[in-house]
């Protein structure tokens, strides 16, 4: 008799040890679904992909910068209406940094408008549902040198 539950124990240990791993060894790491949600936000913006914008933003996030020292909010819903569809700009983005803890992310990304500006952005997402979303964003920019 304790041979038997020794047996069905280990057996129960192994499948579920299993489990867990073939759930871990397969999906992807908080990181990796951090940057994909960025990397919708960078290549959508570039490449005139709206949907890919809604993939990345909370239906409500807002925008947010300073412009002549006065605080400028833009709501998401335009930001993502002044993208067009198949419109592609020159834009080019990097990650370049992500940090998280449970739930909550930030990422700093900067974009480069060649001949125009590099804007740094500044993003927090939360992750529900099994999504990360970007819930907020502030940036700001500063001219590209001029070269003689």
């Amino acid at each position: 008799m304790m041979k038997s539950i020794k047996t069905k124990l280990t057996i129960l240990i192994l499948i579920f040890g299993c489990n867990i791993y073939a759930q871990t060894s397969n999906s992807k790491s908080e990181i990796e679904q951090i940057s994909e949600t960025i990397m919708h936000y960078i290549e959508g913006t570039a490449n005139g992909e709206p949907d890919r914008l809604k993939k990345a933003f909370h239906p409500n996030f807002n925008l947010y910068t300073v412009s002549n020292d006065t605080l400028w909010i833009r709501s998401g819903e335009n930001y993502i209406s002044g993208i067009k569809e198949g419109k592609k700009s020159n834009r080019i983005g990097r990650i370049i940094s992500i940090d998280y803890e449970k739930d909550a992310a930030t990422v700093k990304a900067e974009i480069i408008i060649p001949g125009f500006k590099i804007f740094t952005d500044y993003f927090l997402l939360l992750k529900y549902e099994g999504i990360w979303k970007i819930v907020h964003k502030s940036y700001t920019w500063r001219e590209i040198p001029k070269t003689n």
